[in-house]
């Protein structure tokens, strides 16, 4: 595969000058988002009004 712009850049400035840009990086060893699922409260309102947005007509 090819490399990107700025990795060819990157590895261009490791091999002329000896720095490593990559650890200059803020990296924790965890994710630092929070995974938030719904509740089963938020599943269902959220399934009804998706399904009231459709507009259904109703002949009588």
């Amino acid at each position: 595969m090819t490399q990107s712009k700025a990795k060819k850049k990157r590895m261009h400035v490791k091999r002329t000058k000896g720095k490593d840009v990559e650890k200059n990086r803020q990296s924790s060893p965890f994710s630092t988002h929070e995974r938030l699922t719904k509740t089963k409260k938020e599943s269902i309102e959220q399934n009804f009004t998706k399904h009231r947005k459709h507009n259904h007509i109703e002949d009588d």
